[in-house]
């Protein structure tokens, strides 16, 4: 009996080890994994004309922190947020986004490139002689990450019977992202969108404790954990917020796209029809 206990033991760790398929430490760079709704931003309609936008900062405004095992201060939300908007108004075809996050940076550099201009041996050929003026806005995006909720709902079940069983839990966290529209010309907002996005983790485990001999003790642990990635559901909000923004700037006619029939699709209506949810 004991003998076919243990080969069984070994026959469930040889059959756990090929399943569970522990990615390779090697494994080549990809391009960062988007959510659903960036499918929906990619198919937007094409705008009659591109906005110039300036972002100057988009931040964490939540305060919250996350316990790590080398660290307390580690931030709960991604302090990229800027570059994620960037690259969600640059992907969505209807904004011109403009450097301002590192314009320090920019002026420096213009400024190394206008000294070179002035001296007759200066090296300026690769900027040409004439240095024009930077672009401005007509429309800046403010706003930031407003709050991040943990454990917002959390749940779980098991079964143990003869020390043999199996249990579940789960727990969803929620992040919420605020956009305004301001018109640089006026400093009137013309528009303000908050989305929020559920951040859902998982964990199954099974496992199986009971002698099986005197004094011989069996234990087997197997276990399975998914936890969404935070810095993709911020990219999610994001690209929500982006849409319902190009969306409600159609229907308040700050900007049109570029075939008018478009206006009408079953993506603009989808979001034209969303409602906020009353709690």
């Amino acid at each position: 009996m004991k003998s076919i206990v243990i080969g069984l033991l070994v026959t469930v760790l040889a059959g756990c080890s090929n399943s569970l398929s522990i990615p390779d430490a090697d494994e080549s760079p990809k391009l960062m994994p988007r959510g659903a709704t960036y499918s929906d931003l990619i198919r937007l309609p094409l705008p009659k004309g591109k906005i110039l936008v300036s972002v100057y900062d988009f931040r964490d405004q939540t305060g919250q922190y996350k316990a790590q095992p080398n660290s307390n201060f580690s931030t709960a939300v991604s302090q990229g947020a800027t570059s994620l908007l960037t690259m969600s108004l640059l992907d969505s075809r209807w904004f011109i986004p403009l450097e301002r996050e590192g314009l320090q940076n920019l002026l420096t550099e213009r400024k190394i490139i206008r000294a070179a201009q002035k001296k007759a041996n200066g090296n300026g050929k690769n900027n040409g002689a004439d240095l024009s003026s930077l672009n401005s806005a007509n429309v800046m995006i403010e706003g930031g990450i407003i709050a991040y909720d943990s454990n917002i709902k959390t749940g779980g079940a098991g079964v143990r019977y003869l020390g043999i069983g199996a249990s579940g839990q789960y727990r969803s966290d929620q992040v919420t992202v605020n956009i305004r529209a301001v018109d640089v010309r006026s400093g009137r907002i013309l528009l303000s969108v908050t989305t929020s996005k559920t951040i859902f983790s998982h964990e199954l485990t099974s496992g199986a404790f009971r002698y099986i001999d005197y004094k011989d003790l069996l234990e087997v642990e197997m276990g399975y954990t998914n936890n969404e990635p935070v810095n993709v559901a911020v990219a999610s909000a994001i690209d929500s917020a982006v849409i319902h923004l190009i969306v409600k700037g159609m229907r308040l006619g700050l900007w049109e796209p570029l075939d008018p029939k478009q206006a009408n699709s079953a993506l603009i209506q989808r979001y034209t029809n969303e409602k906020v949810e009353v709690l």
